[in-house]
């Protein structure tokens, strides 16, 4: 529901930065989805601009993190670096439409992340950061005739590890609103240790050389020791 903002704008904002990201442009839809999934599995986390922000409690992949679900450590990795909540607060999974019913109990579509369902017995070990610690998970169901590339993302993922779901909160940082504009979003990025921003058909890191002046990271991703 909220502003969208063209080519013009988004490099306006590329631009105020240019001292500290690279940028490339990705026109292709197919490609773009495929390097986040496969990115995700790798263990990054991604920064997701999409469109015009989302109305209401949640994100729900317009102005959203994304991370890989079935990685155990992936619920501390974020709120050590991003989020910094209490560890016991679930952060939720999006599932493509069709396949929830593999990994979740519910009767019913999940559009905006406002329902609990029960993580599946066989899964919760498999879906560790978005298992709370009574097996519930508040789960959003992706339909691509509303949500092309974000579906595309987690579909594509799913190819990669069998199990098509993901992480999903939302983009800002613990005491910050979710960012709005592109400039909202580079500055998320810039400030928070994500590993890379898409905006649009925008993708964008860091500069190696500030990888540690920015983040005290490796481009591996692993914390620097002094």
């Amino acid at each position: 529901m909220g502003s969208k903002y063209d080519d013009t704008e988004i490099l306006e904002d590329i631009e105020k930065c240019s001292d500290d990201i690279i940028f490339t442009k990705i026109e292709d839809e197919e490609e773009l989805s495929k390097k986040v999934a496969k990115l995700i599995s790798e263990g990054m986390v991604v920064g997701w601009f999409q469109g015009g922000s989302e109305m209401g409690p949640r994100a729900l992949g317009h102005r959203s993190i994304l991370a890989d679900a079935t990685d155990p450590d992936m619920k501390d990795i974020i709120n050590k670096r991003i989020k910094h909540r209490e560890w016991y607060r679930p952060f939720a999974p999006a599932c493509i439409k069709e396949d929830a019913h593999k990994y979740f109990t519910h009767s019913t579509e999940s559009p905006y992340m406002l329902l609990i369902s029960q993580v599946k017995e066989e899964y919760k070990d498999k879906l560790p950061s978005i298992t709370h610690v009574d097996g519930t998970a508040r789960l959003q169901t992706v339909n691509r005739e509303t949500n092309r590339r974000y579906y595309d993302v987690i579909k594509e993922f799913g190819k990669i590890s069998g199990i098509s779901v993901i992480l999903n909160t939302s983009f800002n940082e613990a005491g910050e609103p979710i960012v709005e504009t592109p400039e909202d979003a580079i500055k998320c990025f810039l400030k928070n240790n994500i590993d890379y921003l898409v905006i649009e058909n925008y993708f964008i890191e860091l500069k190696e050389e500030n990888f540690i002046k920015l983040r005290r990271l490796s481009p591996k991703n692993k914390e620097i020791k002094t």
